[in-house]
């Protein structure tokens, strides 16, 4: 069986991570190389059981111990074109470093495929739907303003999918950003509030998909609590009632959350 965990998850840095077997992909890396290491050996996970790492994008909260833990564990680094060129620039890749990009084809990354999909944000973004060595299927999207047609694609027919559910709206409004941190925040190019994602796991609910991660929150903005009563509130109003067995878990700021089955 397949499962997906976060090593840490919110605006001050992020890192998922999909096992299958003993075999794994991390999805970036926004904490420092010896926080996520440490992480991985809390989990038991041996560094010669990953696979690869997937990047989203540029943002320091999803790349800043890449620099470091690729100079001394060179695996395998997966992104879109424009990022990789960000990170090339930047000097996080190191000389000789396996990497590929992921526009437009399913790619197989140590017996999961995965495929980058687009997601609205304010540099080149993307998510990914993979498909684990078992035959399940997961979808990650975060940092992203707009639920568009490729995301809604890609969400679609997921047994986990791991959601953005950013930022509380009145949390927004009346916190303590400047306006034009608010306005990208919630700009079409910026993040998804609680409300949007809880609209989005109500349709996929009803299509059958049953495990649920709310990743991304923000510290400033959200809460566990806020997020979660936002879903379920939003569920009731629909007279929607999960399945027993459903799984909707709000995935912490600076710890390893509890592991997702699917």
């Amino acid at each position: 069986m397949a499962s997906f965990t976060t090593l840490y998850s919110g605006s001050s840095g992020n890192c998922g991570l999909v096992q299958c077997g003993q075999k794994y992909l991390l999805i970036d890396m926004g904490k420092s190389c010896r926080i996520t290491v440490n992480a991985l050996k809390e989990l038991g996970l041996a560094l010669s059981d990953l696979e690869g790492i997937l990047v989203t994008h540029e943002h320091s909260d999803h790349i800043k111990g890449l620099q470091v833990f690729l100079k001394n564990h060179p695996v395998p680094l997966y992104a879109g074109a424009d990022t990789l060129d960000a990170l090339d620039a930047m000097g996080v890749l190191p000389a000789g470093l396996e990497v590929q990009a992921v526009e437009g084809r399913t790619l197989d990354v140590g017996g999961f495929e995965v495929t980058a999909f687009p997601t609205s944000h304010d540099v080149p973004c993307c998510g990914y739907r993979i498909h684990t060595p078992d035959g399940r299927v997961m979808a990650i999207a975060t940092d992203l303003g707009q639920l568009t047609a490729p995301v809604h694609q890609n969400l679609s027919g997921a047994d986990l999918v791991a959601l953005e559910a950013n930022y509380d709206p009145y949390s927004l409004r009346n916190g303590p950003y400047p306006y034009y941190l608010k306005q990208r925040i919630a700009s079409a190019r910026g993040h998804l509030s609680n409300d949007e994602c809880a609209a989005k796991i109500l349709e996929l609910l009803q299509e059958g998909c049953t495990r649920f991660a709310l990743c991304h929150l923000s510290q400033e903005n959200n809460t566990p609590d806020l997020a979660l009563g936002t879903v379920f509130r939003t569920l009731a109003m629909a007279g929607c009632t999960p399945e027993k067995g459903t799984i909707i878990q709000a995935q912490k700021r600076s710890q390893i959350s509890d592991n997702i089955l699917f």
